[in-house]
């Protein structure tokens, strides 16, 4: 088991203002899986991905991670688990333009205590592994949509975590670059183990998943 959560809880605000974006959420999963998360917008989707990767908290309920409870551990040992654990793969890429390729798939390293030598070796080889060598010294802005995703898988999984967090990754892909980045996806799954969870309305990127969690009103349905 990898991950577990119990009668979670999220609650943003105070009195009229407040919003009840996950209501007692039970969730398994398994080291290995490759699980889609899916429903309609303001479900609670990204709220509980950001809790799956320590991003957040839990308002009430638990959170266990190799069934170590973490959701009331320090902020420096949940960043600590935050940088280590989970590759995150962000709506919209989120690349810093004025960098090239090189420097925004380097930025994860920067917390590491690798020698420098060691971390540039590690993103050559992602570049590699993801078939965007060609493009190290590109600056971002200047990158296709296609591209632009294949830098931001580059950068999640180059400090090799173990899950891979992605929120709606083909959302703003044509189909066929769409199909490259499951691709993507599905071989870090069944070749490198990696545990994948992705948001998506794709019923399509879904389908290609071990799993499906449909959620509604913050309540898996």
């Amino acid at each position: 088991m990898s991950i577990r959560l119990t009668k979670v809880d999220k609650i943003y605000g105070q009195g009229d203002a407040k919003v009840h974006a996950l209501k007692e959420l039970s969730l398994t999963i398994t080291t290995g899986e490759m699980v889609a998360i899916m429903g309609p917008s303001g479900s609670g989707k990204s709220t509980l991905l950001n809790i799956l990767g320590c991003i957040d908290r839990p308002t009430k309920g638990e959170y266990s991670y190799k069934e170590n409870e973490i959701s009331h551990i320090k902020a420096k040992e949940m960043a600590r688990l935050r940088n280590e654990v989970f590759g995150f793969v962000i709506q919209d890429f989120a690349l810093v333009d004025r960098y090239t390729v090189f420097k925004n798939i380097m930025i994860p390293l920067s917390y590491s205590q690798k020698a420098i030598k060691s971390k540039k070796e590690k993103v050559e080889s992602v570049l590699k592994q993801l078939n965007i060598s060609e493009k190290r010294d590109v600056l971002a802005a200047n990158l296709s949509g296609g591209q632009r995703q294949r830098v931001a898988i580059a950068r999640a999984i180059v400090n090799e975590p173990e899950i891979i967090l992605a929120d709606e990754p083909t959302g703003s892909l044509d189909s066929a670059t769409g199909q490259d980045v499951l691709d993507i996806f599905t071989k870090l799954n069944s070749v490198e183990k990696k545990t994948i969870i992705i948001v998506t309305h794709d019923k399509e990127v879904a389908s290609c998943c071990h799993r499906i969690v449909n959620i509604q009103d913050g309540m898996i349905v």
